[in-house]
């Protein structure tokens, strides 16, 4: 489940790209809080401290406790942006959080027990279909990954949302049980399928026996009654 994060931020007065470059300059990040009915406010945070958070993965999902002038403000991160060149935070928006607030998030898909299933052992790969599901969910209880367990399964079958348990107070949004991860089969598999089924079919009781093998014992059977 969600944990809660304390991060400290600064007052930030002044809007505009002129101060954002300013606060980027000083080695800060400027951010807004906005939402539950109160007017927006901006802040800016420390762009070490807030790297580290983002590259720490869960980012999204996780509450966090700003601590302002002496006020803490109970947020959630909804959008960053970042510089693709020097990978550093450029701007956040982080949304207040009310009591008994729900939030709308999307939860990543995880792997479990990849060794204990017998696809994979046999050369199979898991494609992960899914990567994130979106759920609305309380802001106390988001679920830090929706875990999926691999144990048994074979080449080309599936697992699905429905396989999952999910908390009773978290609502899927979008199809109601999408597929998760499937074990792709290896190369030449389904060759090597076909030439098994024709040899066991071949060793079979009762198989059918050659043409000339058939035409030969007729040819005896003639011979005979002569």
């Amino acid at each position: 489940m969600a944990s809660v994060n304390e991060l400290k931020a600064t007052a930030r007065p002044q809007a505009g790209k002129g101060a954002a470059r300013a606060e980027r300059r000083q080695g800060r990040v400027p951010a807004v809080i906005y939402g539950d009915n109160q007017p927006p406010l901006g802040i800016s945070v420390d762009q070490n401290e807030l790297r580290q958070r983002i590259f720490a993965g869960r980012f999204l999902t996780s509450i966090f406790e700003i601590e302002l002038d002496g006020a803490k403000h109970r947020v959630i991160p909804r959008d960053f942006q970042l510089d693709p060149l020097r990978e550093r935070a450029l701007h956040v928006d982080f949304m207040r959080l009310g009591k008994g607030a729900t939030v709308r998030v999307r939860v990543p898909v995880r792997l479990r027990n990849a060794e204990l299933s017998p696809g994979i052992k046999r050369g199979g790969t898991a494609n992960i279909v899914a990567h994130a599901i979106e759920m609305q969910c309380p802001a106390e209880a988001i679920p830090e990954a929706i875990n999926v367990d691999l144990a048994g399964l074979e080449i080309s079958y599936s697992r699905h949302l429905s396989d999952v348990a999910l908390p009773a107070d978290v609502r899927v949004i979008g199809p109601a049980n999408p597929t998760l991860v499937t074990i792709v089969p290896p190369s030449g598999y389904a060759e090597e399928m076909r030439a098994q089924a024709a040899a066991a079919a071949a060793a079979a009781p009762g198989a059918a026996a050659p043409a000339g093998g058939a035409a030969a014992g007729a040819g005896g059977a003639a011979s005979e009654k002569k």
